[in-house]
């Protein structure tokens, strides 16, 4: 299976292939206006311990997933350094050659680190326009028998 990177960088893509084509529904809603600001999630008010906060923020996550599908968070924690170290060497892992990508094709939600396009191209009848790399990390967490 092709990326979607190397499809759109192919000089000759002439149109979005099929495979990618939704149909549009005509009860869809239509998209949010454009002037509407992305919804923003403040992280710190997810791991409040007033339970008010916390809910009123679990309510507004809520929405954002429903209406927008995607949001912004903040106050999680995260150095702009490190968010700057992912975003390079995120685009340093999609520029590399297909064949260099194919050695972490995705084979497994268990796999540490998975590379692949779409969310499911063996029963998607329509695929996702997207490629994606995905990293497992599992923290090992050592059980003291003594305190």
């Amino acid at each position: 299976m092709n990326s979607v990177k190397s499809l759109a960088e192919s000089p000759d893509l002439k149109h979005i292939p099929s495979i990618y084509a939704y149909s549009l529904n005509s009860t869809d809603p239509p998209a949010s206006d454009l002037q509407d600001p992305i919804p923003t999630i403040d992280f710190s008010l997810l791991t409040s311990t007033d339970p008010d906060l916390r809910s009123q923020m679990i309510r507004e996550l809520d929405i954002a997933c429903k209406d927008w599908g995607f949001f912004r968070v903040i106050n999680h924690g995260v150095s702009e350094s490190l968010m700057k170290m992912v975003i390079e060497k995120s685009s340093e892992f999609f520029c590399m050659r297909e064949e260099e990508k194919k050695e972490y094709e995705d084979k497994g939600v268990l796999d540490p680190i998975r590379y692949g396009t779409s969310f499911n191209h063996n029963k998607e009848a329509v695929f996702c326009w997207r490629d994606f790399s995905k990293l497992l990390y599992i923290q090992i967490f050592i059980l003291h028998t003594s305190p």
